[in-house]
């Protein structure tokens, strides 16, 4: 039997990989940040079969001494300040907990010669603005994060890199694009504007705030993305791919799909409020994933108006199940 660390672990990306692993027979030892919720895994209904331990990532020594007495076959790096808004208000926070919990989790592997291999969660916002003519975005691509969330991200793919090509590590980056689920995070605008409109539709809420309408996103189901974290793992030889859907649609767009399929009045209830507009944002971006689907026979297929059915229908449910376990 496998055995494999997952960082993160309470978040929407490692609840839902700890429930794919899981169901392929592993061991999953799973550890996140001081203050995460367990909402995730419990709704998911895995609480009892992740087993967790308590490390600090920022500490190489404790790192250490994790690997050393759960030898994982395999370790997922989930872990990290996630929210590229709120990296603006803490960049300091975002890229020490960002960058040195991969440096530790890496040098730890270096220093113990184990062939445990090591999967870095890597991001689309590494690449920052780039000009429509040089889209769609492949692993060549040159990065210019826009944001302190996307130089940590930025210095912790070449991190993976380095220790790969330096120390042999099977260490490899999957670089995601957008993806989705009920298991979002709050600080996400999708999830925001998911969980309102399904709210005012059961009478729970009465407006939606919402920044700048007028980016464009490559959006995926999450689901489906982790299943090509734990395939990256699986290869004979490591490398870094593109998870994406190719395809790039605005928020208007995604608010407004949202709003339609529920029945509700876009204009009535959604309000714009110039506050929440970031410093600076990336106007549009969508990836190339033919390397995944050729490489790892990875395929995503999901159209955006099923993408948005699922999420309306799977928050509506989730509402529910917070609401009768509240009681």
């Amino acid at each position: 039997m496998k055995k494999a660390i997952i960082t993160g672990v309470k978040g929407q990306d490692g609840a839902l990989l700890s429930k794919l692993m899981l169901s392929k027979g592993y061991t999953i030892y799973g550890c996140d940040l001081p203050g995460a919720n367990e909402r995730n895994l419990r709704y998911l209904d895995i609480d009892k079969s992740v087993q967790y331990i308590d490390v600090d990532l920022l500490d190489l020594s404790n790192v250490i001494r994790m690997i050393e007495r759960y030898e994982p076959d395999e370790i997922y790096n989930l872990a990290a300040q996630s929210s590229v808004g709120l990296s603006f208000d803490q960049p300091i926070g975002t890229i020490e907990l960002n960058i040195i919990s991969v440096a530790n989790l890496l040098e730890a592997i270096k220093i113990l010669k184990v062939k445990t291999k090591f999967y870095q969660a890597s991001s689309s916002e590494m690449f920052g603005n780039v000009r429509r003519e040089n889209l769609p975005i492949k692993e060549d691509h040159a990065f210019h994060p826009a944001s302190p969330y996307g130089i940590s991200k930025a210095a912790s793919h070449w991190l993976t890199v380095n220790y790969r090509e330096s120390y042999h590590i099977f260490a490899v980056s999957g670089i995601l694009f957008n993806h989705e689920s009920a298991l979002r995070g709050r600080q996400f605008v999708t999830k925001k504007i998911i969980n309102t409109a399904v709210k005012i539709s059961m009478g729970l809420a009465d407006e939606l705030y919402l920044g700048n309408m007028n980016i464009y996103r490559d959006w995926g189901y999450a689901p489906y993305y982790v299943e090509a974290m734990w395939l990256m793992l699986q290869q004979n030889d490591p490398s870094d791919y593109i998870i994406c859907s190719g395809e790039a649609h605005s928020l208007q767009e995604y608010a407004e799909g949202v709003f339609s399929l529920l029945n509700i009045d876009f204009e009535k209830y959604v309000k714009i409020d110039k506050n929440l507009y970031r410093p600076m944002d990336m106007d549009i971006i969508y990836g190339n994933s033919d390397k995944a689907r050729d490489k790892l026979k990875w395929h995503y297929n999901m159209k955006f108006a099923e993408l948005i059915s699922n999420l309306v229908a799977e928050e509506r449910h989730l509402i529910e199940w917070e609401m009768r376990n509240q009681k």
